[in-house]
Parts: structure tokens; sequence; C-alpha cells
């Protein structure tokens, strides 16, 4: 049987909330990098989940779609600009004009593909 984790839309807000809320229910006392990819990497194991996969359970995830939708991933986007690679500006740009246009994939969908992208990860909503 696989192990169960659960992650609750109430404890956060925004995206550094979500990667604590990460560390605190996935990886508690494990230091990483608070990002996307790194995110990613939790998820492959190796970092305190099983290498076998596990059930994630997002509970409150109506509240996190909304929470990590269009205007936090707007305010992650400005923030991020300065830390890019030049080559990813006009990229990173386009994503700015499409968010503040409510178009594109906000940070909610960014998490859903990464989790979705392991195959041995199954997600639940609460």
């Amino acid at each position: 049987m696989k192990k169960i984790y659960t992650i609750d839309g109430n404890n956060f807000e925004t995206i550094e909330g979500f990667y604590d809320e990460i560390s605190d229910k996935l990886i508690p006392g494990a230091e990483w990098g608070h990002g996307l990819d790194a995110f990613n990497d939790i998820l492959n194991g190796g970092f305190g989940t099983p290498d076998e996969g596990f059930i994630l359970i997002w509970k409150n995830a109506k509240k996190s779609k909304k929470d990590l939708g269009f205007p936090e991933t707007l305010k992650w986007l400005e923030n991020g600009l300065s830390r890019i690679h030049h080559t990813n500006v006009p990229f990173w740009k386009n994503g700015i004009e499409l968010a503040k246009q409510e178009q594109g994939e906000t940070l909610f969908m960014t998490l859903i593909d990464i989790i979705l992208d392991h195959s041995d990860i199954e997600l639940r909503f609460e």
C-alpha cells in the first residue's frame, strides 16, 4: 500500500506558502530550493518521499485553485523576471502578458501538471 500525504489549501495562499506546506507535510526537516524544479525533484523520491510513489491528497483544492490563480501567477512571474537566464526573458514576458489578461497557465495548473507527470503519484482532491 502506498504512503498517503495530505496537504491543505487552507494552510497557504501563495506559492511560497505552498512550498512551506510541502516542506511540513512531505519532507519535514529537509532543506530544498523552494522552486518548481525542486518540487519536481521531491516528487521523484529520495528526499524522504517514497521512491515507489505515494498518494497525495490535496484538501481545499478549490481554494488553492483561486489562490494560485492569475494574480499570484503574475506576481510570481514579475518577481522572477530579474532572476532568470536572459535567453528566457521573451518567454517569461509573454507569460506576464498572458497572466495580465487572465490567459495561459496558472501556478495551480503548473503544480498539477508537475504532479501528474509522475505516474507513480496518485493525486486526489478533497
